[in-house]
């Protein structure tokens, strides 16, 4: 079937370790948009980190965040969509007292955070509005949740487990986050297809993690960054290669610039 749009994962596969866009990147991505190929970013990251680089790639479609939990409007910043997770709030602040990790709360008002770190400031840098609240997160007033993330600086699969009752949960290296139940990047990409009279075959997805399982595995071709793990390789259809060595703009020109319009662009 023909590809008509392409969906972006940020860290990891659209953005360099520095955080910047690479000149191939940013060319192949313009090369999609002036043959008519609908992009989107979906992302673990939340809108006010996640507007600055949508607007420096030109882009004007819907904005996913926070692994779906949000889908911002590309103009105006609003969220179309909210999707909130409801824990066991004294059980949850109990458990992770009890654990050396930093806790991030996204809410729809804002970053709610136990400890200012590194990713912290930069966020702060690049979105321009700091955290709501630092401290004990039991004493924060805070509502509408969209995502927890617990930072323990290891795997915690056991950890993480004790929520899987209450959560979708999503490990990584460095931790875990929670979202709410069914709540997943594809969640979110098929609440836009309709809307853009897209079959889910006409669909590329393009990533690197944990939180992008879903949609590598629905989507018409899922494609897997030579960087992400065996587990997320596996999960692909293709394969390309690592994110510093522009393995988005490969697959793009590889892929999808081969034809004279999108409308003939077929990947088999």
């Amino acid at each position: 079937m023909k590809i008509r749009a392409m969906f972006i994962d940020m860290d990891g596969t659209l953005l360099t370790a520095s955080n910047g866009i690479s000149r191939r990147n940013m060319e192949a991505i313009d090369q999609l948009l002036s043959k008519g190929f609908q992009v989107f970013l979906a992302t673990g990251r939340h809108y006010e980190v996640t507007s600055p680089y949508h607007q420096e790639l030109g882009l004007r479609t819907p904005m996913i965040c926070l692994n779906g939990a949000a889908i911002h409007d590309a103009k105006s910043g609003r969220a179309l969509q909210t999707r909130t997770v409801h824990l066991n709030e004294e059980r949850f602040h109990h458990l992770t007292a009890a654990n050396s990790c930093n806790v991030l709360i996204h809410t729809a008002n804002g970053l709610y955070c136990k400890e200012i770190n590194e990713e912290i400031e930069y966020w702060t840098n690049v979105g321009r509005i700091p955290p709501r609240y630092v401290g004990d997160l039991r004493e924060a007033n805070y509502g509408d949740v969209l995502k927890y993330s617990v930072r323990t600086g290891a795997p915690s699969h056991d950890f993480s487990a004790l929520f899987k009752n209450e959560a979708d949960v999503i490990n990584w290296n460095d931790g875990f986050e929670l979202v709410a139940p069914n709540v997943s990047k594809w969640s979110a990409i098929k609440s836009l297809l309709h809307d853009y009279r897209l079959h889910p075959n006409e669909v590329v997805a393009i990533g690197d993690g944990p939180n992008d399982l879903e949609m590598l595995k629905y989507a018409g071709t899922g494609v897997a960054m030579g960087n992400a793990s065996e587990q997320v390789q596996a999960t692909a259809d293709f394969v390309t290669s690592h994110h510093e060595q522009d393995g988005l703009a490969e697959f793009i020109e590889r892929y999808l610039l081969t034809s004279h319009s999108s409308h003939e662009s077929r990947i088999s």
